[in-house]
């Protein structure tokens, strides 16, 4: 049976972390989507369109990795798309605790999903898109914490 995992987020922007988690991840699984989740109560920083574009620059040489849009529950865009798996990078305690309830609320919705966390390499644990959107609005140089080939 093929392996999915979905990678769920905003990626407003794409930080080198989320890069180096799928970049690792793509050696355990047959296919990661990267799923760009459409939020209709939040407002995004840059137009979704821009941010699929740049994911699939930054994979473009990673043939099992695709990048698409999705509104509504992650657990039901898995079940939509056969996918085992919810990718998810850890860069704190903090993170790991918001996570698990998310997890295990998924895996309450869907016991067939399991949700796989990869903790950040360390020098990138500090990446964080709303402080790298929060640089780039007051004209400060955020290109050491995005993928190459990413162009804000």
């Amino acid at each position: 049976m093929k392996k999915t995992a979905i990678f769920p987020g905003s990626f407003d922007p794409i930080t080198k972390g989320h890069a180096s988690v799928v970049k690792r991840a793509s050696e355990l699984f047959d296919e990661i989507i990267i799923a760009i989740g459409e939020n209709s109560t939040k407002k995004s920083y840059f137009p979704i369109e821009k941010r699929v574009e740049w994911l699939k620059k930054v994979f473009a040489n990673y043939p099992n990795v695709k990048a698409i849009t999705y509104t509504g529950l992650t657990v039901d865009l898995c079940r939509k798309l056969n996918a085992g798996y919810i990718l998810r990078g850890l860069r704190t305690s903090i993170d790991f605790e918001y996570e698990r309830c998310i997890g295990q609320m998924n895996k309450e919705l869907n016991p067939g999903i399991e949700t796989i966390f990869f903790l950040t390499d360390p020098e990138y644990a500090h990446l964080n898109s709303s402080i790298i959107r929060e640089i780039h609005k007051n004209g400060g140089d955020v290109g050491k914490f995005i993928p190459e080939g990413v162009e804000l």
